[in-house]
């Protein structure tokens, strides 16, 4: 018995992928993953010589490579996560979200009900495909919006969220027509080890450490709602061991927070942390022109996996915070690894212009 996770190498996929085998009793799995800019070797490093650990470096999008996997390793389920993720990328070019979050999606649904088809009595009765989503397709809140439950209308406002909202109908649909056993989880914003500085909080992080500009969207107010991400793995345990088929199940860490307060919080902790002689972090705050279509708000409603699975977060926001600068502080030598030039030209273009 295998999994097979997708994207396993990316932010979340690797905390998955690392939390899952930390279980010594757990299946091994096998990680297929393209290792696009955002996917990275070094995050799985602690796992090189486990045999539990098989990477495959390959594409979803490649039909044969997923029915040879498949058809070999013979997996109880597959977890995908592998997507394109970021507003801003998907904003300037869209079509790499098209191409991997709705046709690669497309391919893996095919591939996994092909695979499905092939499986008799307990096999296929316990087969899973796991399809790990966010709150973005949901769309924008306003401030005295109930937050999103999973019976919220779809409303993406991104290229991002529109292919992910996309690849969420995709996969409802092979459940609905097919009868392909799926699950489907929706999440807030993840941070924690390991997340590629595009993202706020390691932006923040490894800009202020640098003495470089803190880059904040227009007046900063934008709310989020922050899920640590061993939280999130856990949750996904959770769904995958007993959630009910073709059912959605929004995972949040009931945070919500305005992202100005997200980077006085990072602020703060680096003071303490690792104080600069020139003065506090704050001085580095930037306010930048707003990215088009940017949503106010996004607040998850998480009862129905507590109330059905009696899953809730571990960590507070502070908690999570801590750990998370903490970390970055701890594995400089990982920092400066994924700050390639592609790196550096993508935020020079980005941030450059506003």
């Amino acid at each position: 018995m295998t999994i097979l996770v997708t994207g396993g190498a990316g932010f979340i996929g690797s905390n998955f992928v690392l939390d899952w085998l930390a279980d010594p009793a757990a299946e091994p799995v096998v990680n297929l993953d393209a290792l696009t800019y955002a996917g990275n070797r070094a995050n799985l490093a602690s796992l090189d010589g486990d045999a539990r650990h098989h990477f495959v470096h390959g594409d979803i999008g490649d039909r044969a490579l997923v029915d040879q996997l498949l058809a070999s390793h013979r997996p109880r389920a597959i977890v995908h996560f592998a997507a394109e993720s970021h507003v801003d990328r998907s904003i300037h070019g869209p079509g790499a979200f098209m191409k991997t979050n709705v046709e690669g999606t497309f391919t893996l649904l095919e591939a996994a009900r092909a695979y499905w088809g092939t499986l008799e009595g307990e096999a296929k009765a316990a087969f899973r495909f796991h399809h790990v989503s966010t709150d973005e397709v949901y769309g924008s809140l306003k401030p005295s919006d109930p937050p999103f439950a999973e019976t919220h209308p779809y409303e993406p406002n991104s290229p991002y969220s529109a292919s992910k909202a996309a690849s969420d109908h995709l996969v409802r649909a092979w459940h609905h027509t097919y009868g392909l056993p799926v699950l489907t989880t929706n999440c807030s914003n993840n941070y924690g080890p390991y997340h590629f500085p595009e993202k706020l909080i390691p932006l923040m992080i490894v800009n202020a450490l640098a003495g470089k500009p803190l880059p904040v969207y227009g007046d900063g107010q934008q709310i989020r709602d922050w899920l640590y991400v061993k939280d999130h793995c856990s949750g996904i345990r959770a769904v995958l061991a007993g959630g009910r088929l073709g059912e959605t199940y929004n995972i949040g860490g009931w945070n919500e927070k305005a992202n100005l307060d997200i980077v006085q919080t990072v602020c703060a902790l680096l003071d303490e942390l690792r104080p600069d002689p020139a003065g506090p972090y704050s001085r580095l705050i930037t306010y930048v022109t707003d990215r088009p279509g940017h949503d106010r708000r996004y607040a998850i409603d998480a009862r129905k996996i507590e109330r059905e699975l009696g899953w809730r977060p571990a960590e507070t926001f502070e908690t999570g915070i801590r750990k998370t600068v903490q970390w970055y502080l701890d594995h400089p030598d990982w920092v400066a690894d994924v700050q390639s030039g592609a790196y550096q030209a993508w935020v020079g273009t980005h941030y450059g212009a506003r």
